[in-house]
């Protein structure tokens, strides 16, 4: 576009300005890239808001973090006295029975509470998102990031567990961070349904509780997904967990576990479909929150 020029008198000379014009470019698919870019630019809103909620969290409680040990801690002891020591479920298994336990609630735990923050993130924000512009998947990702700093202390159990039953891993330990970010997909991918969802339908602020806890008891984390008979080993399989709890287990039990492949496929196959579905929803609803909220 040609620039706009204008004469002004300096003294006895006549010089000329030249103001330009920026260009205004229309293109197909613009919009959306620039949205990917926007997520870079608005990177210190989103440590501002993880480190936010990781010091909110705790604030004002009597122990603070101890909170994010105690609770795995206290699930893990009551698996054992109920399902180790009642139902016998330890003859199973030559592992240790805790590490077994604890091996799943590590990721359980971050998937359960990963989705709780993310179904609530956007309502919690709603004085933010209403008033300045940002990529609103900011805020889910940043509750996500809230749950993993829980995980990540968590495994200090995990280790104080190894340490006390003289248990030492295999190389299979090093798949572990493939197995994270697993749970870290299904996380967001369910994480990003639910805190979209919850902004055009509140009940989901009831439903959301019932979903973890149903999907605890129907997830393999008190015991062994092998007890699971052949037969509905790959119908168990659709509940994405199963697969990333048989993988922390993998990984960290070494060869007293094994993977149902045909099922863990199918998990990782409904994890991706998970996640890339959370953020097609979640973009699709993303203009309407700031009036809905």
């Amino acid at each position: 576009m040609a620039g706009l020029g204008s004469m002004v008198r300096d003294g006895g000379t006549i010089r000329r300005e030249s103001v330009q014009q920026q260009e205004l470019v229309i293109e197909a698919g613009r919009a959306e890239k620039q949205y990917w870019k926007d997520l870079w630019r608005y990177r210190e809103l989103f440590y501002m808001l993880a480190w936010r909620d990781v010091t909110v969290r705790y604030k004002q409680t009597a122990i603070g973090l101890i909170w994010a040990l105690l609770r795995p801690f206290l699930t893990m002891v009551v698996f054992t006295m109920v399902f180790g020591n009642l139902a016998k479920l330890d003859a199973a298994t030559n592992v240790p029975y805790p590490i077994l336990v604890f091996a799943a609630i590590l990721p359980w735990q971050f998937f359960a509470n990963a989705l709780s923050e993310c179904s609530n993130s956007l309502i919690s924000n709603a004085n933010l998102i209403s008033k300045v512009y940002f990529p609103r998947l900011i805020v889910p990702t940043s509750a996500v990031i809230t749950s993993f700093v829980d995980f990540l202390i968590s495994g200090a159990i995990l280790l104080g567990l190894m340490a006390f039953y003289h248990f030492a891993p295999g190389w299979r330990i090093l798949m572990l961070p493939v197995f994270t970010a697993i749970a870290f997909l299904a996380s967001m991918g369910a994480g990003l349904w639910l805190a979209a969802l919850n902004v055009e339908y509140r009940d989901f602020r009831y439903i959301v509780p019932f979903i973890v806890q149903f999907g605890f008891y129907v997830s393999p984390v008190g015991y062994s997904s092998s007890i699971v008979p052949e037969q509905w080993r790959l119908l168990y399989s659709l509940n994405p967990m199963v697969g990333v709890i048989d993988g922390f287990r993998w990984a960290i039990l070494g060869g007293d576990a094994t993977i149902y492949w045909p099922g863990f496929a199918l998990s990782m196959g409904l994890v991706l479909l998970l996640f890339v579905s959370g953020i097609w929803y979640f973009r699709k609803m993303e203009r309407r929150f700031a009036d809905v909220i």
